[in-house]
């Protein structure tokens, strides 16, 4: 029985009758493509987001402690100040704000977001940021394999559901969110009074996040076409494309 199973598997593809699929558009993964040899050398780019307001935010202290982390492993780090931001769907798309962010995506090859818990979820700015990022500018999805680190903060014990929450959305805008992640529990007590964030296994696992982070965004960054490039789209695409043709002959 066990050899049987080990010859059914050693079938070449060729042999595998895949009726549904089109044999044109379906590709079997590309080693050469997979590993470029041609690796970009500036800097990697991470822009950081953050999801309170207030004057001692430790959403804000984290990602500026993260950005530091990420600037000594040899990142370039901008971070979006959210003041003056308005609710979506309330101001243009050309808004100062709106276009500021925008443009910061765009730049970006990584992204850091940092929120603080409220109410069991993520606050309302870090949704608002994220909602205000488009899927797609034209026929370029501005996050799309792009990696991702999800970070948050708690006033009281240690709790999970802002970056559950993020993860749910890095996934729906297509990007590459790490396995590792920070939740700082009763931040208030993790922080000096010049902002910075005391030795603890907290700012330790923000190390450790941020080391992932730098590694997955050098591995990724000049495939990341590749990796995020989708059978169902070239279909898709296949069709569109046969469409214009079709009508360009009539």
């Amino acid at each position: 029985m066990r050899k049987a199973a080990v010859s059914e598997s050693s079938i070449e593809l060729s042999n595998i009758k895949l009726p549904n699929i089109d044999p044109a558009l379906f590709q079997q993964p590309d080693t050469q493509r997979l590993l470029a040899p041609e690796r970009a050398s500036h800097a990697p780019r991470f822009l950081l987001l953050y999801g309170s307001l207030r004057e001692r935010s430790f959403s804000r202290l984290a990602a500026e402690e993260a950005a530091r982390i990420l600037q000594a492993l040899g990142g370039e780090t901008r971070i979006f100040n959210p003041s003056g931001l308005p609710l979506v769907d309330d101001a243009p798309q050309d808004h100062p704000k709106v276009r500021e962010l925008h443009e910061l995506v765009q730049w970006a090859e990584s992204m850091v977001w940092s929120s603080p818990e409220r109410h069991g979820a993520m606050t309302g700015l870090m949704k608002t940021q994220i909602d205000w990022i488009p899927l797609s500018i034209g026929a370029v999805r501005p996050t799309q394999g792009k990696t991702l680190a999800v970070m948050q903060v708690s006033g009281g014990s240690q709790s999970f559901n802002a970056i559950n929450q993020m993860r749910v959305l890095g996934r729906w805008m297509r990007m590459l969110t790490i396995p590792n992640q920070s939740s700082v529990a009763k931040a208030y007590q993790e922080f000096d009074e010049a902002g910075r964030m005391k030795p603890s296994a907290y700012y330790d696992r923000i190390v450790d996040v941020m080391e992932e982070l730098m590694k997955f965004s050098l591995l990724t960054r000049d495939v990341a076409p590749y990796l995020v490039d989708r059978y169902s789209e070239r279909k898709e695409s296949a069709k569109a494309l046969s469409r214009r043709v079709n009508q360009a002959a009539i």
